[in-house]
């Protein structure tokens, strides 16, 4: 959980604002009878529609942390999030809602809990939690944080509890403070609510190089128990706590700064009490995944999960990117400190391996929405032949890109340590392009590195590379992209994630690289929505 404060800005006028910009939008692709789309190569600049439906932004502001939970009730995900503006008012981050039955379908449910009125109490501005349904008293529970910087308590766990997950009452009487139990008055905050084998609750809460962790019985009085590290110097924020099988597993964010370790990861164990432990000592404790427990890029934080007893899922937010033009954009990625804060949630589908470790994969009811095939024709080459490129700078080109696309495609390599990527918003006449690169660290490693190429382009984009996988023993990469707008999901074989911002993708061109040796092309197909 992040917190900033904004200057007050009258939101009925921003509402306007962007009615009308959305009205004189420039994006004319298609209704233009004169223009050649389908022939044509070259670049256009496009446009983000105001609200995405598959990667859920809402048409006004953005989604900050996301907060997931199945309500057995009406059979439906709810996801709570920070409702995040450009310029937020004293009192920010009110928890609105959305629910979905297939993490594909977006309905909004408006603002569920409000922040507090005045910049005097503990909740004017609120942070993450978690909700949790108590057949005990029928009640909904939403414990949250609490964030004013004008108190001595900057940082405060509260709750709110409501019939029917519409009408919410905070409960004012109750707060739980870190000062109380020796922990810090600044970083209190991301309450985590889960039952452990015994059927006792249990709060997992954030505390300066610290989770503190308190029990209860009825999810009203709770007692401190204790406390375990975080990892070294890292600050781990959104902690999320399940059990899947035999393991039980903490998803965290590591807030450290540093671009290679901001990522979303897991511990794993196979009790909460072992899962606890692993942190004595992470080193030696990572998942055996070869990965140190990374999930995805840095395109997708403060990441937490849900299950309906099937699957489970798992939402974080893909930051928008500032700048006076797409390219500018597409490569302030915050390679020096972090990205922006917010944006449009991404939704996984969690993949339980064999020896418990975990990966993220596509959402099932995302493939069968982006259900219209489109033509696929090549459109301009480079050593292409037969499905083959071949040589340095071997490319092909394929036609025009919508606005929601699904690519899908399986690229062999000819031996170890070939070299092959995909880029999009690329057009014959473009000195800048983006490139996803599936790079040989070694022989039996690979990452995928985010590339702006061209004539003009700065090459290695640092702050938003993936992290290293082991090589696919038969050379075969299995490969689906999916696009909703500006933001963008890769998958490979069900063991590699990669999620990005990339403006423009819409209505340009796309290409198959590669980069010395060769790569077999096929399969190759695009479906949209």
């Amino acid at each position: 959980m992040k917190t900033k404060i904004f200057n007050t800005m009258n939101l009925c006028a921003l509402g306007l604002l962007c009615a009308l910009s959305a009205s004189c939008s420039d994006d004319n692709y298609g209704p233009d009878p004169s223009k050649d789309w389908a022939g044509t190569t070259t670049s256009f600049t496009s446009n983000d529609e105001n609200g995405f439906q598959t990667y859920y932004n809402p048409a006004i502001g953005r989604c900050g942390d996301p907060m997931p939970f199945y309500d057995q009730k009406t059979k439906e995900f709810k996801v709570l999030y920070l409702q995040e503006y450009d310029n937020n008012g004293a009192c920010y981050h009110p928890f609105w809602g959305i629910s979905t039955t297939d993490a594909a379908h977006y309905q909004s449910l408006g603002e569920e809990l409000p922040t507090g009125t005045s910049t005097q109490q503990a909740d004017a501005s609120l942070g993450t939690g978690c909700c949790v349904y108590n057949e005990q008293d029928g009640l909904y529970y939403i414990y949250y944080t609490g964030h004013n910087v004008l108190l001595k308590d900057v940082e405060v766990v509260m709750r709110a509890t409501s019939p029917d997950f519409k009408t919410w009452t905070k409960d004012n009487a109750w707060t739980l403070r870190g000062a109380d139990y020796g922990y810090s008055t600044v970083d209190f905050r991301d309450p985590q609510v889960f039952r452990t084998d015994d059927g006792i609750w249990h709060m997992v809460i954030v505390s300066n190089l610290k989770f503190a962790e308190f029990t209860s019985t009825d999810l009203r009085t709770w007692q401190h128990a204790g406390q375990f590290p975080m990892i070294w110097d890292r600050m781990l924020e959104c902690p999320d706590i399940f059990r899947m099988g035999d393991y039980w597993y903490l998803v965290y964010s590591e807030g450290y700064r540093a671009a290679w370790s901001r990522k979303v990861k897991y511990m794993m164990a196979t009790s909460w009490d072992a899962l606890k432990a692993c942190f004595n000592d992470p080193g030696a404790n990572w998942p055996q995944d070869g990965k140190e427990g990374i999930l995805d890029s840095r395109a997708f934080y403060a990441g937490k999960t849900a299950s309906d007893g099937t699957d489970r899922y798992i939402w974080g937010w893909c930051p928008y990117r500032t700048g006076a033009t797409n390219d500018d954009k597409n490569v302030n990625v915050g390679a020096d400190s972090e990205p922006n804060w917010s944006g449009a949630l991404v939704c996984h589908r969690i993949i339980q391996h064999a020896d418990g470790t975990l990966t993220l994969g596509e959402v099932p009811a995302i493939r069968t929405k982006y259900d219209q095939q489109q033509p696929v024709s090549v459109m301009a080459s480079n050593g292409y032949a037969n499905g083959t490129l071949s040589g340095d700078d071997a490319y092909v080109l394929y036609n025009r890109l919508g606005t929601h696309n699904h690519i899908s495609l399986t690229v062999t390599t000819s031996n170890n340590w070939d070299k092959f990527g995909i880029s999009l918003v690329r057009g014959t006449d473009s000195k800048k392009y983006y490139t996803l690169v599936v790079n040989p660290e070694w022989e039996d490693e690979r990452k995928v590195n985010f590339e702006q190429e061209g004539e003009e382009g700065r090459g290695f984009i640092a702050g938003i590379d993936g992290y290293n996988f082991p090589r696919p023993a038969d050379n075969v990469y299995h490969i689906n992209i999916y696009t909703d707008n500006s933001v963008l999901v890769m998958y490979i074989n069900d063991n590699v994630c990669y999620t990005q911002r990339i403006y423009g993708i819409q209505k340009n061109c796309w290409s198959l690289n590669n980069y010395g040796g060769s790569v077999t092309v096929s399969d190759v197909k695009v479906a949209q929505y």
